[in-house]
């Protein structure tokens, strides 16, 4: 993905919904087992809620008991960019939009086969896409 989306605050601020904004633009958090997405086993794509841009699909879904709807696997190696994440005192792996830098989550090194990682997003900053 080579195309950055980019808009102002008050463009972001005036698409997304308050929490959208908080967890997309302000690297919010949803709390664990809130969101929409945790226990859904739709099938179907799961795009970014800020641009429309595929993430995952449903069928990379897994259930990792920790509350956030959680894919061991993007749907394309470019979709998702990543970022060292520093705050709250800990080191992780922030999950970004690749083409409109909205923050999705975190990445970690322990969820299943065959990639060994757990893309563990926020609801809010996904959309899923039904499939037909």
């Amino acid at each position: 993905m080579t195309d950055k989306l980019k808009k102002t605050e008050a463009q972001w601020r005036a698409e997304l919904t308050p929490t959208e904004f908080h967890i997309m633009r302000e690297k919010g958090t949803e709390p664990a087992f809130t969101g929409q997405y945790w226990n859904d086993h739709s099938p179907g794509v799961f795009v970014c809620a800020g641009c429309g841009a595929p993430l995952f699909d449903s069928d990379t879904k897994f259930d990792s008991g920790t509350g956030w709807p959680s894919f061991f696997k993007p749907i394309d190696d470019k979709s998702v960019a990543t970022q060292d994440d520093h705050s709250h005192f800990m080191v992780r792996t922030e999950a970004l939009c690749a083409k409109c830098d909205a923050h999705l989550g975190h990445v970690f090194d322990d969820g299943p086969e065959p990639t060994g990682l757990r893309y563990c997003m926020n609801s809010a900053s996904l959309k899923l896409m039904p499939k037909k």
